[in-house]
């Protein structure tokens, strides 16, 4: 019988060189969301991907 659980969320981990001044921005939007560094990131890439392909139409 086959599994049918999910496949694990697969990330992938790369070395990100920053600014300083933009990297404490990041911190603290992600306290004030409740997010990790990492999550909120992702989320940042996430909405200026989108914004970027609203454009693009």
């Amino acid at each position: 019988m086959p599994d049918k659980a999910k496949p694990p969320n697969v990330r992938k981990a790369f070395l990100l060189r920053i600014n300083p001044q933009v990297m404490a921005a990041v911190e603290r939007l992600a306290a004030a969301e409740l997010r990790s560094v990492n999550a909120q990131i992702e989320v940042l890439v996430r909405e200026a991907l989108a914004a970027r392909h609203k454009r693009e139409i």
